[in-house]
């Protein structure tokens, strides 16, 4: 398995794919390249994508670090479902400088801590684990910093350490993974419909109540449903920025994750199949309700709906995000959604702030009451 780095034609530079333009910029000489010239500039970055989930396991370190190998080989054997333990650490060596990076077991892109340079993974998102589409990063660094002072500075209360400089600095752009999944199903709808009428003759008032028995049954179709793929992941923080413009979505290129953090999945399609049934029963229970119409009220007696087909899709969605823990322990996060700009966010409490404000206001009006009592 190997770790890539995409390189600038022009002065051999670290590209990274810039959200605003959609292309790969040098940091460098400030060039831009679309998809197509940065496969043409690195062939050898293309192949180790589409020969890392086939070949065997090699150390990418200088030679003695037997280390590194037996690292290797223990995350090529996670990939293939045999690993030991969930949380153990993987090393590579960075194509730049030749450090040593550390990464846990799902992380499929990030960059070396020495040299900072962008660094995929590219066994991480290569075989069973290549994913089908990427949601692209439209917002930019800039834009999500600049987003996230303002939501923060429109609440009173928030800690100063929440958005210092050393804290801004964690902000960080993360592909998640997802599995989407298109649905059809077979939809069986019962229920009891009531019209009344009431009228008044003379001095009595009547009412009469109609009862009809109502039937639906119809094909479903559900595009899209959503299932985060990540165990470790809070699923707040990562559904919370839901839904995408998975309409936008582009066909899955290692080049999209250049520039970014990026997690590979350690959730399979199967083990959502009792979510998406019980998707299905639900959103397929307010169709068939809806089709329902023309009477005064309606009480549902039987609604099931039958998986008939599924297709799915593994997906990356981008995210920007940064995480705090608070003084009392606790973590707090701010999370947005890398293509829409929406935003969820669980922030601290500075309590000394509101303490600050509560005097501020209760002792001038303590002392004008005071005066007031005693000029009165």
């Amino acid at each position: 398995m190997s770790a890539v780095s995409y390189k600038c034609p022009n002065c051999g530079g670290e590209l990274t794919f810039d959200p605003q333009t959609q292309k790969y910029k040098c940091e460098y000489c400030f060039s831009y390249f679309t998809e197509e010239e940065l496969e043409a500039a690195n062939p050898d970055v293309k192949s180790a994508g589409e020969d890392a989930g086939t070949a065997a396991p090699e150390s990418e370190a200088a030679s003695g670090a037997a280390g590194n190998q037996e690292a290797a080989g223990k995350d090529s054997r996670k990939a293939s479902g045999t690993a030991d333990d969930e949380g153990e650490a993987v090393l590579y060596t960075c194509p730049s400088c030749g450090a040593e990076i550390v990464t846990d077991s799902t992380t499929a892109a990030t960059f070396c801590y020495y040299c900072h340079n962008p660094v995929v993974l590219s066994g991480r998102v290569s075989g069973e684990f290549l994913p089908d589409l990427v949601v692209p990063f439209v917002i930019d660094r800039k834009k999500a910093e600049q987003s996230f002072m303002n939501f923060v500075h429109s609440k009173k209360f928030v800690p100063n350490a929440f958005f210092e400089k050393k804290q801004i600095e964690k902000f960080s752009g993360v592909y998640f993974p997802a599995w989407l999944f298109d649905v059809k199903a077979e939809g069986i709808y019962e229920a009891t419909g009531e019209n009344i009428h009431t009228w008044t003759s003379g001095d009595d008032e009547y009412t009469e109540t109609e009862e009809y028995h109502v039937e639906r049954e119809g094909d479903l179709t559900f595009k899209e449903l959503s299932k985060n793929a990540l165990k470790k992941a809070n699923r707040t923080l990562v559904e919370g920025v839901w839904p995408y413009k998975l309409s936008e979505a582009k066909p899955f290129h290692m080049g999209y994750l250049s520039g970014f953090q990026a997690e590979r999945r350690d959730m399979e399609s199967s083990e959502f199949q009792g979510e998406l049934l019980n998707d299905v029963n639900k959103y397929g229970k307010k169709l068939l309700r809806e089709s329902v119409s023309g009477y005064d009220s309606v009480t549902t007696k039987k609604c099931d709906c039958t998986i008939e087909e599924v297709e799915e899709h593994y997906a990356l969605l981008p995210v920007w995000t940064v995480t705090y823990k608070g003084k009392d322990g606790k973590m707090y996060y701010y999370t947005m959604n890398g293509q829409s700009g929406k935003v969820v966010g669980k922030l601290p409490l500075d309590r000394g702030k509101v303490v600050r404000l509560f005097l501020a206001v209760t002792i001038p009006v303590f002392l004008l009451g005071l005066l007031g009592g005693y000029f009165i």
